[in-house]
């Protein structure tokens, strides 16, 4: 268990072991979620990644990919579909 003083300005120092967990330097963005009368503390950046992890599951096997190859083949694909159109309209 860590603790932390607030300051008369609402501030506190997260002590390193918790920073450490947290994975956040200088700079970075903490979100507060309420949840059953707690205040739970997060990495916003984490809990955006894992959103957008989520939002994607299952794209990849939709779409059939399957390895690293799959994904840069894909991408050269659309680079290749949008030169020919941009070439068409210009």
């Amino acid at each position: 268990m860590e603790l932390a003083k607030i300051t008369s300005k609402g501030q506190i120092t997260i002590p390193v072991y918790v920073r450490k967990k947290l994975g956040v330097n200088e700079g970075d963005k903490l979100l507060f979620i309420e949840e059953d009368g707690r205040i739970f503390v997060a990495n916003s950046t984490m809990i955006a990644f894992r959103e957008a992890q989520a939002a994607f599951a299952g794209e990849a096997e939709r779409l059939g990919l399957k390895d690293e190859d799959d994904v840069v083949n894909m991408i050269k694909e659309f680079r290749k579909e949008r030169k020919e159109r941009n070439a068409d309209n210009g």
